[in-house]
């Protein structure tokens, strides 16, 4: 009973893992879900004890084949090293969290090192803001978002993603290398059953890059969208996820004390990314996303 038990599991796990975007969304649920997708190969041991325990070569064999699935989807992530070379650009995004009297101390332990530092969930003359502006000459604040800016800012716009209020901005940086176009956005949130609001979101921001001709796009922000959620592939491409290639690990964000997903992303065209991480936030429920662009 036990050695068929793990090789129905291990069937259906591995079908999961490579067949995720064959599964019909399910009002939302199941782009949620797939956020969680990289914690599935954890469930290849617990099948191969069950395998060892019923003493079955046909069901430990069954719980190799989903271990092999992931590897082949995330195991080169394991093993990634970051491209390294020259950057011209060091940038971050962060949600500091609307309720965090510490933002200031989490800004400026993020920002020392970052020419562009966009921010979410702010608060107007919050303790991030008025930290960030001690920092950086230039600074362009959106209601609960912001793009602070070691080089001019120009051609600034607030922009409205779908959800009936700026939430979002658009700005170019003039850098020593040339100008670079910024989006900085907080897409709508999504939970289990609960994706219709921030998929329209995410068409919104796929429509403002679509119509964008800039030669170097840079996206920051908090999407509330998983690398492995179906509704990334509405903007990866156009642009290129800067931890997907320059990366150390998954570089998940959230929650920040035990980080299973990441929704804050860095995503460019028109540059090459030669590092990318996580950084802590304090106070923050989430951590921040940090890297280093060639332009």
């Amino acid at each position: 009973m036990l050695s068929r038990v793990v090789v129905i599991v291990s069937v259906v796990v591995a079908a999961g893992l490579a067949g995720h975007q064959l599964v019909p969304a399910f009002g939302g649920f199941t782009p949620v879900m797939e956020s969680l997708l990289p914690w599935a190969g954890l469930l290849v041991p617990v099948l191969l004890l069950g395998a060892a325990l019923a003493r079955s070569t046909v069901a430990a064999v069954a719980a190799l084949v989903p271990g092999v699935v992931w590897a082949l989807m995330f195991g080169s992530i394991m093993f990634r090293q970051p491209p390294g070379g020259p950057s011209d650009l060091a940038v971050g995004t962060v949600n500091v969290g609307v309720r965090n009297s510490a933002s200031g101390e989490a800004v400026r332990q993020i920002a020392k090192d970052l020419d562009l530092l966009a921010a979410q969930e702010l608060t107007s003359g919050g303790p991030a803001a008025k930290q960030l502006n001690k920092m950086f000459k230039y600074h362009y604040p959106v209601s609960t978002v912001g793009l602070w800016s070691r080089y001019p800012i120009s051609q600034t716009q607030p922009l409205d993603v779908g959800m009936g209020w700026p939430r979002a901005l658009r700005a170019v940086i003039n850098t020593p290398k040339g100008k670079v176009t910024v989006y900085v956005m907080h897409l709508a949130s999504a939970r289990p059953g609960h994706t219709t609001s921030r998929d329209a979101s995410l068409a919104q921001a796929r429509k403002l890059i679509d119509d964008d001709s800039s030669k170097r796009i840079l996206l920051l922000g908090d999407l509330n969208t998983a690398t492995t959620d179906r509704g990334m592939q509405g903007l990866t491409p156009p642009l290129t996820d800067a931890q997907s290639v320059a990366g150390d690990g998954f570089g998940f964000t959230w929650p920040s004390e035990f980080p299973v997903t990441r929704p804050d992303h860095i995503l460019y065209k028109g540059m090459t990314a030669t590092k990318a991480g996580v950084a802590p936030a304090t106070g923050s429920d989430h951590r921040a996303a940090i890297a280093s662009l060639r332009l």
